[in-house]
């Protein structure tokens, strides 16, 4: 004799965390979103947008959450006034650091390295929208973020060696060398020197130059275009860019062959060959 039950599956037990986050009232940086494009703006203009330790914990939890978000595509990261970010402060962050023993030294060092990981766990792509000074953990956020937008005024600095430290902060060593290559890798994190806007282009660090007073237009209009596209196929692209990685090339080719099946199943795959059939535009809902 079989027995049959019949469950009932309450689709927000599946659901989770999941939930809008337009409404995220920022404590230490500037919050907004719209279209699907939300964009946080570092807003110490007067300082050249340092980070605390506040700020760090918070783009760490929030960037964290947006794994969850149910309204956020794409994000923009970008800094108020005509800088990106210069770093850690240097009296809030740098002066009490001196003070601190190795465990507590241990765990500041592992929660900068946090907001690096949980940057590339979002699925959402990040577009560095980088303008003046671009120093310290601010370059650490550029180089982590999926995109880069920058201005040929725009100083990007791994400038670490400089205050007595190595180069490999918060990921450097394995990230950096993958953008830009081994060779300018070693050269930007042993001189810890400022690298101008054209030589970043050239670099490939920076994928265009837009005129400063476009940035940010140009950056969200990206974004919009980006959050336009098949969103959950995109945060699978951002998934496999960091995870194959750690993969052979064989292990690449099945995992993506996993993933690109699963993409095949989606309503947004249909959409598109139903356009296409249509000689239309396809109108993605990321589902």
């Amino acid at each position: 004799m079989s027995i049959h039950t019949s469950t009932t599956i309450d689709p927000a037990l599946l659901a989770g965390n999941r939930k809008p986050l337009a409404g995220y009232q920022a404590r230490h940086f500037a919050w907004s979103c719209q279209d699907g494009v939300a964009t946080i703006t570092l807003n110490r203009p007067e300082r050249k947008n340092p980070l605390t330790f506040d700020s760090y914990a918070e783009l760490r939890d929030q960037f964290g959450q947006l794994r969850y978000a149910t309204d956020v595509h794409v994000v923009v990261l970008h800094g108020a006034g005509n800088n990106f970010c210069s770093g850690g402060d240097v009296h809030e962050i740098i002066g009490p650091l001196i003070q601190l023993a190795m465990p507590e030294l241990l765990m500041f060092t592992r929660m900068t390295g946090d907001l690096v990981k949980a940057m590339r766990a979002c699925p959402q792509p990040i577009i560095a929208a980088i303008d003046g000074i671009c120093a310290g953990a601010g370059a650490i956020m550029a180089m982590a973020s999926d995109l880069r937008l920058g201005t040929v005024r725009s100083k990007t600095a791994f400038l670490f060696n400089r205050v007595g430290l190595a180069g490999c902060d918060m990921g450097a060593c394995a990230m950096l060398p993958r953008i830009i290559g081994q060779g300018r890798a070693s050269d930007w994190l042993y001189s810890g020197r400022s690298i101008g806007g054209e030589e970043a282009e050239r670099s490939g660090f920076l994928n265009r130059l837009v005129a400063p007073e476009q940035l940010l237009d140009d950056a969200q209009s990206w974004a919009r275009d980006i959050a336009a596209g098949p969103t959950f196929a995109n945060g699978l692209t951002k998934t496999m860019l960091h995870q194959e990685w750690n993969m052979s090339v064989d292990q690449a080719i099945e995992a993506e062959a996993q993933t690109q099946a699963l993409c095949m199943m989606t309503e947004d795959f249909n959409r598109a060959y139903q356009a296409f059939v249509a000689k239309q535009k396809p109108v993605f809902h990321g589902n």
